[in-house]
């Protein structure tokens, strides 16, 4: 029989070795964690993008408190969004020419200050929507360079043989971090005000920009001997000739005007129809941000033997009800089982249709394209916010969600007619 002091000293080894264990199956389940560099960086992203998060439904409420129209929460969010499509084409470029890690660092930096701003200016009862405006120009040119460096980036550091795992990894983390960032953010706003939100996301790029400094990573850069417009010119022929990857940049730029839009609007129906307040819309949106998460780690459990078409279609149709449904329920429980389900439907899409870009584009045009993703997926959320928001504005919020549904099911049927070339694809 053992003794106690027998028990106490086994012990410390079995928690050890379980922890271990533990350890080697997230290892073997998710290959990115492997690298160093990718523990990191996905460490400093999920802190930083959990501000982000905080950032975003704050800005929406700010709007709201200080304009009260549903046209004025879509055009803020559409002047966010108007540098991406203006800019991400650049940004390609640099993505290619120049090399990452600097990049993203300057970045960082320049979102990092933005965001003390807007708290400063909120504490000292300076801000009107105009510096706001500006505010979400100024953010909206950082992150129109921003997205396409940072998946480019990815492929730095995990290589090709790991790119659906940190890719995966990535969505995990995004949509985690899209659960924790609006509920913080809406007790925040209640507890301490609209200011400690924004400040909140200034102090958490301090982890992601940390990751960055203590990376030793060499980013790929393939010199471009070609005049800037002349390299576009080159990615865009790259994408419109290829007919699989023209077709899911398509896709997804229908899924940011159409299906992505609903949030821009959520500010308006969270206190015009459920009559809550901030957090309120931070529950809100992490319904949908759950729904996401889930989204993943359907897509990582099951992309080995699902079809990427089968995916966005039923995606795409879990979309379309769900957006309709939201649309016509006034009780807060359907509502947030019908964001999980909105969330779900989206990101079963946008998952694949990045991870399928990645696998099919060539390396030395792989930053170019990804500006198309880029422009695609966020830099066409002007158009969703404008149009979402003027049509909430003359024929109310919940008939926009379901003319909105509607033409997302339209670009469904139309993926459905193309389906020749997409079954092409394995499951990967």
């Amino acid at each position: 029989m053992k003794t106690e002091e027998h028990i106490i000293n086994e012990s410390p080894e079995i928690s050890i070795g379980e922890n271990i264990s533990l350890l080697k199956k997230i290892f073997k389940a998710f290959p990115a964690f492997n690298h160093h560099n990718y523990r990191l960086w996905f460490s400093g992203q999920l802190i930083s993008v959990i501000g982000n998060w905080m950032q975003m439904i704050a800005t929406g409420w700010l709007v709201l408190e200080l304009t009260n129209s549903p046209f004025w929460v879509g055009a803020i969010s559409a002047l966010g969004s108007l540098p991406i499509l203006i800019f991400s084409l650049f940004s390609g470029v640099i993505s290619d020419r120049f090399p990452k890690r600097k990049v993203l660092f300057i970045e960082l930096t320049g979102a990092m200050i933005l965001a003390f701003l807007l708290g400063f200016l909120i504490l000292t009862h300076t801000v009107n929507i105009y510096f706001v405006a500006i505010i979400s120009l100024l953010l909206g040119i950082l992150i129109s360079i921003d997205n396409p460096v940072r998946q480019a980036f990815t492929v730095d550091i995990v290589g090709r043989e790991s790119l659906s795992s940190a890719i995966a990894l990535n969505s995990a983390m995004f949509n985690g971090a899209r659960v924790l960032g609006p509920t913080i953010a809406g007790f925040l706003i209640s507890a301490v005000g609209l200011a400690g939100a924004f400040i909140g996301n200034g102090i958490s790029y301090i982890a992601v920009l940390a990751a960055l400094f203590f990376m030793k990573v060499k980013s790929t850069v393939h010199p471009i001997q070609n005049h800037p417009i002349t390299a576009i010119k080159e990615g865009i022929s790259y994408a419109y000739s290829h007919k699989i990857i023209s077709i899911l940049l398509l896709h997804a730029g229908a899924c940011s005007i159409f299906g992505w839009s609903y949030a821009t609007i959520l500010p308006v129906i969270v206190k015009n129809i459920f009559h809550l307040n901030a957090a309120g819309l931070g529950f809100f949106n992490a319904a949908s941000g759950v729904g996401a998460l889930v989204g993943v780690f359907i897509v990582t459990l099951f992309s080995k033997k699902v079809r990427p078409l089968v995916f966005i279609l039923i995606g795409n149709i879990l979309l379309v009800v769900s957006l309709i449904l939201f649309s016509i329920t006034t009780q807060v429980y359907p509502a947030l089982f019908f964001l999980f389900l909105i969330g779900l439907g989206l990101i079963l899409q946008m998952v694949i249709i990045n991870t399928t870009i990645q696998h099919q584009v060539a390396d030395h045009l792989r930053g170019r394209v990804l500006s198309l993703f880029s422009l695609m997926f966020l830099g066409m959320t002007p158009f969703g916010s404008f149009q979402i928001g003027y049509l909430a504005e003359h024929l109310g919020s919940p008939m926009s969600l379901r003319i909105n549904a509607i033409l997302i099911l339209l670009f469904g049927l139309f993926l459905y007619f193309k389906r020749k070339e997409l079954l092409k694809i394995p499951a990967n």
